[in-house]
């Protein structure tokens, strides 16, 4: 013998859960990939690190001065970038150079520390 109560839920059950399902299924795509980071440059122990990033055309680095000391990244030749100074244990940003090209950099506070800004 059928309980007409236990037919009843079971049709919302089953409605509820296709919902979840669908509702699931529009909100993730197994094809995503993901979210890329930004280029970040870090400053330690007078040191960049990386030294040679690789970053694309006008993409933002971001700069972290680990040390005390105040630092910059800037581009050797030109004027192709320059954060100005960073204070020790802050961090401020600059825009790569629209053209592909290897870009040396220096901290001119502190002319030891070199890198190449590789845009690709």
């Amino acid at each position: 013998m059928s309980h007409p109560h236990l037919r009843r839920r079971t049709v919302p059950l089953a409605l509820a859960a296709t919902a979840v399902l669908l509702l699931a299924t529009a909100c993730s795509n197994g094809d995503e990939e993901p979210a890329s980071t930004s280029p970040s440059i870090t400053m330690e122990n007078f040191a960049f690190s990386p030294a040679n990033p690789e970053v694309g055309p006008g993409d933002k680095i971001t700069v972290v001065n680990e040390d005390s000391s105040a630092h910059t990244v800037t581009a050797a030749k030109g004027d192709a970038f320059d954060t100005g100074n960073i204070a020790g244990e802050d961090s401020g940003s600059f825009t790569a150079p629209s053209q592909a090209g290897r870009y040396a950099f220096v901290c001119t506070l502190h002319p030891n520390m070199t890198g190449t800004l590789i845009v690709r």
